[in-house]
């Protein structure tokens, strides 16, 4: 696949994220806050927890592709974590500012897809995991990663939503076509 094409490609996953988590959290707006905490056995425990860990996700693997050689500037806010946050941290205890930071998340992931420049895709990543280990690779199977991620966790919570008696409506990519 040619540079351009997955530089398209991402663009085009950036729009699908942030329309599916516009969706999803409307369709969260429609249950409690204490039944968006309720521990319904998922690996994050709750919808809340899901969702948080989804926003720590993203900023830890869009700072480090923010961090590699000729990537699109991130504003630092959009990045920030707390010190010794782990991918359980509660990082909005608070459902507004929790909605309010995926918002920002997205479109600031948006604005850097359409940055990208030439080569990025294809150049080689060079980061440090969570447990400090090195990695090395090419940065389009982290970014591969980066939306693949939200996907995977953002089933997890239809299904507790679904659970719930709550449909998110359609959210097959190809519903935006």
């Amino acid at each position: 696949m040619s540079d351009d094409a997955l530089h398209t490609n991402y663009r085009w996953l950036a729009r699908y994220n942030a329309w599916f988590n516009e969706r999803l959290y409307d369709a969260c707006e429609r249950l409690t806050d204490a039944q968006r905490r309720e521990d319904r056995g998922a690996y994050f425990a709750s919808v809340h927890g899901t969702l948080n860990h989804l926003v720590w996700g993203d900023r830890v693997w869009f700072g480090r592709l923010a961090a590699q050689p000729g990537s699109p500037s991130v504003p630092a806010e959009v990045l920030q974590l707390p010190a010794g946050a782990v991918h359980g941290t509660e990082l909005y205890a608070d459902w507004s500012q929790l909605r309010h930071a995926r918002r920002t998340l997205d479109a600031a992931i948006g604005a850097w897809t359409q940055a990208l420049p030439p080569g990025f895709a294809l150049s080689t990543m060079r980061y440090a995991n969570t447990s400090g280990v090195q990695r090395e690779h090419p940065a389009w199977q982290a970014l591969t990663h980066f939306f693949n991620h939200q996907a995977h966790h953002r089933g997890q919570v239809t299904t507790l939503l679904a659970q719930s008696g709550i449909d998110p409506a359609v959210t097959d990519m190809v519903a935006l076509l």
